[in-house]
């Protein structure tokens, strides 16, 4: 019976912790999903911002920006190799978002840049955020604030918060 009863009580609470960690949003046919950031050091001069875009609709959508009171503004920004050399540019334009495809935006890839932080990001807090798409218009979004030198890969510490999931 004890065991009966603490197997149920462990599965409660992985289910409970796995509901706290993950955190999406929805505007349209857009999913929006693990919007994150890594902690700062004081004066830094950017952060960047992370997260994967769904489109389950039948039209391409394009990420224009967004925008943030936590930064002086928003770039979308791609780093790629250029011969033996890493490469970061602006993205002009927006950011399409294939029907039917999911677009990442990650370290090292395709990413917002927040410019000019007000403060330090601190492991842990959410930093609030807009996206702004062509055809789906606004959708308010936190970024989870990950250790410095998380990858996005499995680094999901702060993700948190009953309610997570938006729908607009």
């Amino acid at each position: 019976m004890r065991v009966t009863l603490a197997a149920t009580a462990l599965a409660a609470a992985i289910a409970i912790v796995t509901t706290a960690y993950a955190h999406s949003y929805k505007l349209g046919d857009l999913q929006i999903g693990h919007p994150w950031s890594r902690a700062t050091l004081p004066n830094a001069p950017v952060a960047g911002g992370y997260m994967t875009i769904e489109n389950t609709g039948t039209s391409d959508d394009t990420l224009l920006g967004g925008s943030t009171p936590a930064a002086g503004k928003v770039e979308i920004h791609q780093m790629k190799m250029d011969g033996d050399v890493m490469t970061m540019r602006p993205v002009e334009n927006g950011l399409v978002i294939p029907a039917g495809q999911t677009v990442t935006l990650e370290p090292g890839g395709y990413h917002l840049m927040l410019v000019k932080p007000q403060r330090p990001f601190k492991e842990g807090e959410r930093v609030p955020l807009t996206l702004k798409f062509e055809k789906a218009g606004e959708v308010d979004v936190e970024l989870a604030v990950d250790k410095p030198n998380a990858t996005g890969k499995t680094d999901h510490a702060g993700h948190g918060g009953m309610g997570a999931m938006q729908t607009q």
